[in-house]
């Protein structure tokens, strides 16, 4: 990429340079054929690859270190037309697009840029900060689905506003995310089904974002409820920047929530713990499970503890890490009963009435089988019914 004197005719023509930025947290192979569509789609000369320092609206995600996001990046995009650039990175801080752009266009005047975005950000991309000085250096590059109606739709509110600065390339892939892929490194799975061979290696090998008693509580579980905890976590790390809690603690809870589910009474874990009175087997696991993660992994935060102590059976006046874990141990992916795809739809609208009304399935649920109902669950339920006829008769 020489800047070099002043093309002329048709060389001009064929400079078109590619910048595609993330995080890349890490980078997964929907990364990598999105940018090989570009390219092949819009005949880009290069694409370069930029790895972000610190994305906005993405506080509280646990971010690997630079030289590993580098690296993963350069192992990932493997060709000599593309280019992983550590010039974000190397600037520190929060990284904006605008500026990138700016850079680059100035670097080389003489190109013509396509900033490639997936076709989901081109309805936020004038939130952007100043989106209009990024078209200024490069045309916006969105991949479209088949017959979609909505990304259609999202192109011409873009033209509407900012005119003819975007193109469209026909990509249809899969949905991979990088947020699934942390939680699996963390817990030393395997994550080949989302990021490239070399990129699976390296984080093995390196250990990025593993976590040591995220792998040790495997060994206290049945195959079966390791897939149910991995689930959670899946789920709580996909919502958990919505209460502002750290993603590294909000795993550390749903990774240790379940694991004291098999240990008896009489297990040297338990040493030392004093269950309280009238609690049934069925719940007896979450008082278990606060006292092994405090007593064997180390945890003091109480925040973490809380959530583990009452996620089966819930209380009243729940803290939004409670509330969270308590619901997605409830509505995982992998639980299928009569109303949790309701219950699902209302968690991503509101959590706390969602758990107003996954705290009465839970107790309808009971009383129909003429179960017992734990006190606790009985008053959480009480609390938040309270809460909730107030306010409709205020309205």
């Amino acid at each position: 990429m020489s800047t070099g004197s002043k093309p002329r005719g048709e060389e001009l023509e064929k400079i078109r340079i590619g910048i595609f930025g993330g995080t890349f947290n890490p980078v997964h192979r929907e990364h990598v054929n999105l940018v090989n569509a570009a390219m092949e789609a819009l005949n880009l000369t290069s694409v370069i690859v930029m790895p972000s320092a610190k994305t906005p609206g993405k506080n509280g995600k646990t971010l690997a270190p630079d030289a590993d996001r580098l690296e993963m990046c350069r192992l990932a995009f493997d060709k000599p037309n593309i280019k992983v650039s550590s010039f974000e990175i190397d600037g520190g801080g929060v990284s904006y697009s605008y500026k990138t752009c700016e850079h680059y266009a100035k670097k080389y005047p003489f190109a013509e840029f396509y900033f490639i975005v997936g076709g989901d950000r081109v309805d936020d991309f004038h939130t952007w900060k100043n989106p209009e000085r990024i078209l200024r250096s490069a045309k916006l590059a969105a991949c479209a689905r088949e017959d979609d109606v909505k990304f259609l739709a999202s192109v011409e509110r873009f033209r509407e506003k900012f005119g003819d600065k975007i193109v469209t390339f026909p990509y249809v892939g899969e949905k991979v995310s990088s947020t699934r892929a942390r939680v699996l490194a963390g817990a030393g799975e395997s994550v080949l089904d989302y990021v490239p061979d070399k990129v699976a290696r390296y984080i093995s090998e390196k250990l990025v974002y593993f976590h040591k008693s995220w792998a040790d509580v495997k060994h206290f579980l049945k195959p079966e409820r390791w897939q149910h905890t991995l689930r959670v976590s899946f789920m709580t790390a996909e919502n958990c920047a919505r209460i502002g809690w750290p993603e590294k603690d909000a795993l550390t809870c749903s990774m240790l929530h379940d694991g004291a589910k098999y240990l008896s009474m009489s297990s040297p874990y338990l040493s030392g713990f004093k269950p309280p009175e009238g609690v049934p087997s069925s719940v007896m696991h979450q008082y278990t499970g606060a006292y092994l993660a405090s007593s064997f992994f180390g945890v003091r935060s109480e925040k973490i503890l809380n959530a583990i102590e009452y996620h089966t059976s819930g209380r009243p006046g729940m803290s939004p890490e409670e509330t969270l874990i308590y619901l997605c141990d409830m509505l995982e992916e992998g639980r299928s009963y009569p109303g949790v795809e309701e219950l699902r739809e209302l968690f991503k609208e509101d959590m706390q009435k969602c758990l107003f009304a996954a705290l009465k399935h839970q107790v309808d649920y009971l009383n129909k089988a003429g179960a017992d109902i734990y006190p606790l669950t009985q008053e959480a339920y009480d609390y938040y019914k309270e809460i909730y006829d107030k306010e409709e008769k205020t309205e």
